[in-house]
Formats: C-alpha cells, structure tokens, sequence
C-alpha cells in the first residue's frame, strides 16, 4: 500500500525550515512522514478551535493523528519551549515543565470497517505525565522508537498568562481606499499590572492572519507609549491582503455526493472524490458565504459510523484548476488547515497541457474542508493568496494576536496576551 500511495499521492515529507546560510532553524507544524494523516491539534471538545490554552487553565489541549501503517508503532513525544520565533528557548526543560521530558503515546486504536486500515494515536495537554510551569510558545515533538533522531511530527501551539489586555478592530485599510483589497488591525495592549520599562525591547507582537505563519506579521513596535498603554494604529505595518472566502467541499459520506463533489467513484479497493471543476475568482465580483475560515473537521454523515476517529475512511480527493496556460516561474498548491498551511510538493499542483488544467489528488479523511488556492513565487517564503482567489476587504478573516514580554533580566520569551479578532464581527 506504501508504494500505492507514493505512486499515487507523490507526497514528500515536509521539513522545518533550516537557512542555509545562517544555520537558523526554527520549529514550525510539520510532517515528516507520508503515512502520518489528519494531523490535528484543538482545544477539548471543539475541533475548529486553535492549539491555544491559558496557564493553569481548566482545560486541554487534543492531538490527534493517523498512520497508515497498521502496526502499532513505539511512539514517544517531547515538548519544547521555544521564543517568539520559535527558535528553541535557552532554558532547561524542567524549568518549563513539571513532569517527565519524554513520554508513550500510550491512547491508540485500530480502524474499523474502513477500506484504508489504519492507527489512531492520540495525547492530551496537559496530563498525569507532564505539565506547564511558564507561558509562551511550545512545540509537541513525535518521534519514534524512542529515537530524537526518527521525528514523525512537529506541532505548534501556545500557553499563554492573562497579564494584559488587548482591544482591538479590523477595517478597510487606510491606505487602500480605492481598490479595497486589504485590512487593517488596529489594536491596544492595556498593560496596568505589568510594568514595561522599554516597550520597544521587552515586547515583541505577532499577528497572524487564519493561523497562517508564512505571511505573520512579525516584531510590530508601539506606534504610541502611554501610560499603562501601548498602541498600534498603524496605516502600512499592520495591513494584510484580505483574500477572498475559502473554497469548500463535503466529504462526509460515501454513499452521495456532498457540496462541491461531481462524483464519487469506487475503485476497488478504494474510494474517489471528484471535486466540481473549480475557477479563477481574481477578476469576478466578491460574493461573500459562511465558512471556517480554512480550517476542516473529521466527520462522517453515514448513520453506521460512531467514531470519526477510527470509523470515518480515507478518500482519495481529486483537484482541477483549469487554466489556459501554467503560471512560470512558480508554483500552484492546494492551501489551508487540509496542508497544515505549508505549500510544498505534497500539495502542488501538476498543469495538464492536455486539458489545461491544473491538477492534484490528496488522501483525505472524510469530513468538511476548507481550501484555497495559492500560487508560491520560486524561492518565497509566503504564498500569495490573491493571485487566482483574488482579494476583498469585506472577506472574513481571523487575526490571532500573540503579545511577548521579556524584560532585560529574562530567560525566555512569555506569551502575556492573546486575543483573536474577526473582521466580521470587529469590524470597524
């Protein structure tokens, strides 16, 4: 089956980010292995929530992932603390966590009546094992054997301090009054009980457009200083390309046709998607709907299927994108929560000069998905979400803002506030 999938999918493993010149890494949420599916990290009990949780906090983080290879594997995990960019903090783990620094993915079941067989694992933050004792950025490590060296998968999330406050509000961008393609996240940090000395050194923001990292906005200094307050009105810095609404399709059942699909095809022992071929929406007009914002949720609709985790299957997904002719000098992929938000070979697309038509298969578990398409300059390091979708101000949009405070005597970075803005609902 291996072989099948590599033939078919041809999927590479994703790899963190290592600057050649500099020897700079950085951890970022990855797989490293083709047989590791739907990997997923969410606050209990909502799966469309973002890996974000408060220190001491009554509640928990779930990972769940798939492997394919239906022997049960010697799965470990680690968890690292890492600062603003999440480069690896210099600061020994038992000063970040309270517990063991390396445990058993022990929570796994086999899949049932499904025509992919495969392994559900499972790890809940925190647990008996293994607590958070500071704030900040950390990074779950899954790896083999227990062997550091075989990495399976690398996830990103937050423990975050409720010191300050932070209000904010999305508008049409300033700058941008006549082609109304952008936003702008105007916001506050509200900072009674924290007392900062040098705002420009001891705090660093972040501001992330749908969990994306690629187009992050990065080490935004304090337009204003006041009082208790720092303030970041800006009109240029703090501007996103809006986008447009994300692309959708329902795979929830194999029996019928969800929205977006054409077909559905069984060919043994296997079964197909065929997605409603799909257009350029660059030069059409805005028409704004509900959807998740990129993200996806496992699920089945099929009455027989009582555990998405191990009783919803795997479908292969097929993608087209017609156009006259390939875009040069770049790439187009498939983009969303669906491919972690990295564009790499494993969600590229292949141009047909046949039909001329872009074209992609992925291997998904049935549910409900979220997608756009990117098109990914050679060499960048942000994909560029406007040139097929095209880009609106009036598009929904998450913004996650992550405030980080370390004063001259600190080790690390801790995360000190976190709020996420809706360009809906804190519309300005």
């Amino acid at each position: 089956m291996r072989k099948f999938l590599t033939l078919i999918m041809g999927c590479l493993a994703q790899f963190a980010f290592v600057n050649a010149q500099t020897n700079d890494f950085y951890y970022e949420t990855a797989v490293y292995k083709e047989e590791i599916k739907s990997a997923k990290m969410f606050r209990e009990g909502f799966v469309l929530s973002n890996p974000v949780l408060g220190l001491n906090e009554d509640q928990r983080l779930v990972m769940k992932f798939d492997d394919l290879v239906t022997d049960v594997k010697d799965y470990y995990y680690t968890i690292i603390h890492c600062d603003a960019d999440w480069k690896e903090s210099f600061i020994p783990q038992p000063d970040y966590l309270e517990g063991f620094p390396e445990n058993p993915v022990d929570d796994y079941a086999k899949s049932f009546n499904t025509t992919f067989d495969y392994i559900n694992y499972q790890i809940v933050l925190p647990n008996e094992h293994v607590q958070f004792k500071v704030s900040g950025n950390y990074v779950l490590v899954v790896f083999e054997d227990n062997d550091k060296e075989k990495v399976v998968l690398t996830q990103r999330f937050y423990i975050y301090e409720e010191v300050v406050d932070i209000a904010g509000t999305v508008r049409r961008a300033t700058t941008d009054a006549f082609k109304g393609e952008s936003q702008e996240i105007d916001f506050t940090i509200n900072h009674p009980n924290l007392a900062i000395l040098n705002p420009q050194e001891e705090v660093k923001v972040v501001i992330m457009q749908n969990d994306r990292w690629d187009n992050a906005i990065k080490n935004l200094k304090p337009l204003y200083i006041r009082d208790g307050q720092l303030v970041y009105d800006y009109n240029r810095e703090n501007v996103f390309k809006a986008g447009n609404e994300f692309r959708y399709f329902d795979i929830r059942s194999n029996r019928l046709n969800g929205e977006n699909v054409f077909s559905t095809d069984f060919f043994r022992p296997y079964f197909h998607k065929t997605l409603k071929t799909d257009e350029i929406r660059a030069n059409k007009r805005f028409f704004p709907y509900k959807e998740m914002n990129g993200k996806y949720s496992v699920e089945s609709q099929d009455q027989e299927v009582r555990d998405y985790d191990t009783e919803c299957d795997y479908v292969f997904v097929h993608f087209s994108l017609p156009m006259e002719s390939p875009l040069v000098g770049g790439t187009v992929n498939v983009f969303g929560a669906l491919t972690q938000w990295n564009a790499n070979k494993g969600n590229e697309m292949t141009y047909n000069f046949d039909n001329s038509t872009y074209e992609l298969t992925l291997l998904l578990k049935q549910g409900y998905y979220n997608f756009m398409y990117v098109y990914v300059p050679q060499g960048a390091r942000v994909a560029d979400h406007t040139n097929i979708e095209g880009s609106f101000w009036e598009t929904e949009n998450d913004y996650q803002i992550f405030v980080y405070y370390r004063d001259l005597a600190g080790r690390y970075d801790r995360l000190v506030g976190y709020r996420q803005l809706n360009s809906v609902v804190n519309r300005f």
